[in-house]
């Protein structure tokens, strides 16, 4: 992609950043968000409040590409103002997007929102894709349920509409989850999580910016697409390839128990490490998407020699 128009909503946390950098060398972006950073080169901050209009609604005039990755963080405990304020920025941000872009004269050619790969139920048994992934209703689902009813409850037909649900995302940039991964491994904490039997769905960050290219440059992709890795590995092998990665032996596990006790402390929920998250990209893999990372190893390779070495070595 060159030359491009792209618009993205939410786009300061560790997934923005990374399309920022992804993308902005060649194409002029427009990042909405609740605090403004300095605009550089062809990258400009714009501030919104996520559900109301503004002065930032003409700016997606003939907008190549809409991205919105905006919602509150779920890596927080799941108090009833928590949850609250979980399903109403998902709700209202996507609304605003979609009262601004019916308004449009020349509205954006493709929309491409953010959703969750964790929209599946707790899966030890087989994987689930677009087709035949199975849904309950515990919290988390009910969240990825409504941002995406949301969405499609939208008519824009002059936009194509595309939904990508995403499994844990590793990068080396901060943010993202690697960094509290890598705090574990240095300091020998970091064995299997709970049974470590859960399977973990992953994606490399590079996967997301090319299946976001990707998306746009084929007229064809349109709905939903699961965002994953197609190799998802057990918890324990996770935990055993990113040791191996960053040269350090000793990883002492961490039960169930124990996993309460210290998430009630930092603020934060069990389920981010004990679901199963067991994604296939059926549909990707179907229509031609070939992954840069399909692969744990060469994956986590890539990310380490980004880092410092002081941030995964003990010594």
């Amino acid at each position: 992609m060159k030359n491009k128009k792209i618009i993205i909503a939410g786009g300061t946390g560790f997934i923005g950043q990374s399309l920022v950098q992804y993308f902005g060398a060649e194409n002029d972006i427009i990042v909405l968000c609740r605090h403004p950073k300095e605009s550089h080169h062809r990258t400009t901050y714009v501030r919104w409040d996520g559900h109301s209009a503004g002065p930032w609604v003409p700016l997606l005039e003939g907008a190549d590409l809409l991205i919105n990755l905006a919602g509150k963080s779920v890596n927080c405990r799941y108090t009833a103002a928590n949850k609250q304020a979980i399903f109403d920025s998902r709700r209202e941000s996507t609304q605003a997007l979609g009262n601004a872009v019916q308004q449009l004269q020349n509205p954006p050619a493709v929309w491409i929102n953010a959703a969750s790969a964790t929209i599946y139920r707790h899966a030890m048994d087989r994987p689930m894709d677009e087709a035949s992934g199975e849904m309950h209703n515990d919290f988390s689902v009910q969240v990825c349920k409504l941002w995406e009813q949301t969405f499609n409850d939208i008519t824009v037909p002059h936009t194509r509409k595309v939904i990508l649900r995403i499994a844990i995302t590793l990068g080396a940039e901060n943010g993202g989850v690697m960094g509290p991964y890598l705090n574990l491994v240095k300091w020998a904490l970091g064995g299997h999580q709970g049974s470590g039997q859960q399977m973990y769905s992953w994606v490399h960050i590079d996967d997301i910016c090319r299946m976001i290219a990707w998306a746009y440059e084929n007229p064809q992709v349109e709905g939903v697409y699961n965002c994953a890795s197609p190799h998802p590995v057990t918890n324990r092998n996770f935990m055993q390839t990113l040791r191996a990665t960053t040269g350090n032996r000793l990883g002492l596990p961490a039960p169930a128990w124990l996993l309460k006790i210290g998430a009630a402390l930092i603020g934060t929920e069990t389920e981010l490490l004990l679901k199963s998250r067991w994604v296939i990209p059926a549909r990707a893999l179907a229509a031609g998407y070939q992954f840069k990372y399909p692969d744990l190893k060469p994956a986590l390779v890539d990310i380490i020699r980004q880092l410092p070495r002081r941030r995964y070595h003990l010594f």
